[in-house]
């Protein structure tokens, strides 16, 4: 079972931090050898790190799947090159320019913050390389930290509505589930870092949470 309880530089919102794939995880410059190491052990990726733009909030800034990268503002030279050495790197300017925080994507589709404009949505669509639609989760536009999302399955925050889980289910083309994390804190995408094989989440998670998690993203003993 590839699931694990840790903290970032003493933050149990790994997610912030963090953008983690199938194949490649990334994180901060700050992200401790240790830490990286078990990751890649327990998600059975690789670690890239870099700032994106000049900031460490990796997970809030970029949103990713298998088929590309997508940020909100220019990038340096060493920030591109890192990114790109992953898949390929779109920016995509928007008021709303934390794309982690407002894109929830796997490799089958993307939800967006509703405030996107049409030609953002586009461009975001193209840049993973999937279907893109507008949506939220329990009325939340940054739906990238309201939910995590693999190509096995969808956690999302616990007061989502019926409506919102069936449109997330047919975007995304996986079972939805309702959870928290970091005991009793509702947006899991800020807590939780997966792909298909495992998930780390903040160490105050509880066992009734793990449980709910493993569920969710389809995660089994």
């Amino acid at each position: 079972m590839s699931v694990g309880r840790t903290l970032f530089g003493g933050s149990p919102y790994l997610g912030v931090y963090l953008r983690v794939g199938d194949a490649v995880a990334i994180g901060p410059p700050s992200t401790p050898g240790a830490f990286a190491r078990e990751m890649e052990r327990l998600l059975g990726v690789r670690m890239v790190r870099t700032t994106v733009q000049d900031s460490e909030v990796v997970g809030a800034l970029v949103a990713a799947n298998a088929h590309g990268i997508v940020v909100g503002d220019t990038l340096d030279a060493p920030e591109l090159r890192a990114l790109a050495a992953v898949a390929p790197v779109s920016i995509v300017r928007d008021r709303q320019n934390a794309m982690g925080n407002n894109i929830l994507a796997n490799d089958r589709g993307a939800l967006v913050h509703p405030d996107y404009s049409a030609e953002a949505v586009r461009a975001i669509g193209r840049a993973l390389g999937v279907p893109a639609e507008r949506g939220t989760i329990a009325g939340l536009g940054t739906v990238g930290m309201a939910g995590v999302a693999t190509n096995r399955g969808v956690v999302v925050h616990p007061k989502a509505t019926e409506r919102e889980a069936a449109a997330i289910a047919a975007l995304l083309g996986v079972p939805v589930h309702r959870s928290s994390a970091n005991f009793g804190v509702p947006v899991v995408g800020a807590c939780v870092v997966a792909n298909a094989r495992g998930f780390l989440v903040g160490r105050p998670t509880t066992p009734v949470e793990l449980v709910h998690l493993q569920e969710g993203l389809g995660i089994l003993d």
